[in-house]
């Protein structure tokens, strides 16, 4: 019964007013807008009204939270679930807002079992429930530029999607067993090949920081799959083939991903 009220209101909720101020903020902020068929950006908008709705900014440090934090993050975490039936993202709560990076408390435990508490700089974090944190000036940053490959928002919000059934390890929940086959072995593949590359000094594509741990590789896969399609295709055209199944998206073959305007 409540999920039959839940999707009533959701559906109600995305056939509302899309205002103008927020499409102002989906083309001054968000690179990969302008390369969006218009099909895919009326469903972006659509769910858009709903994550605006169910989800809680709060700001932090003095960070005041406007249309242009609400609207560029919404944007982003719509992105990924586009073409898909979707939760929302249902174990989360809260998007927290810093003004910039922010320091984090992390354990550290040495070879012989000894712990002890360490500090370090984050831009981003998704917490199995409840919130997502991010740092404002890294994700305004990489969300106006789409092609660097770095994007803490697509980041943040892949680690939510890998813990929807209720571990982060890299694996989102698939329909089949088929299909999480299929994943495991070229995930683990890719990991592996992402791991020795960097032992060896040679180039790669995705981001060093992947090869931390299969779940840090899905997330940065995912920034280099919205940001690097092309490349990642022609450099990795299997893990490029799971995640496009996955998404149900193939933004290598978005009009105008060569720089011009969709139309």
């Amino acid at each position: 019964m409540f999920g039959m009220l839940r999707n009533w209101r959701r559906k109600r909720l995305m056939e509302g007013e899309f205002r103008a101020e927020w499409e102002f903020w989906l083309r001054e902020n968000c690179g990969f807008y302008a390369h969006l068929p218009a099909s895919d950006r009326d469903e972006l908008k659509r769910k858009m009204l709903v994550f605006l709705h169910e989800k809680h900014f709060e700001g932090c440090k003095g960070v005041v939270i406007d249309d242009e934090i609400r609207v560029t993050i919404a944007a982003h975490a719509c992105l990924l679930l586009l073409h898909r039936s979707t939760g929302f993202y249902p174990f989360l709560v809260t998007i927290l807002v810093y003004p910039s990076s922010f320091v984090v408390r992390v354990k550290e435990v040495d070879e012989h079992g000894f712990e002890w508490d360490d500090y370090m700089e984050n831009a981003g974090e998704s917490w199995d429930r409840g919130n997502v944190i991010v740092a404002w000036d890294v994700a305004r940053h990489g969300a106006l530029d789409p092609r660097d490959g770095l994007n803490v928002l697509l980041h943040e919000f892949a680690h939510q999607l890998d813990a929807e059934d209720g571990a982060t390890e890299g694996a989102p929940p698939m329909d089949s067993r088929q299909d999480r086959k299929q994943w495991a072995e070229v995930m683990q593949r890719e990991y592996q090949r992402l791991i020795d590359d960097i032992e060896n000094d040679r180039d790669t594509l995705i981001d060093d920081y992947g090869a931390t741990s299969p779940a840090e590789f899905f997330a940065v896969c995912v920034e280099t799959f919205f940001e690097m399609p092309r490349e990642m295709r022609a450099e990795h055209p299997d893990l490029y083939t799971q995640l496009s199944k996955y998404f149900n998206q193939d933004p290598a073959g978005w009009p105008g991903v060569d720089g011009q305007e969709a139309k």
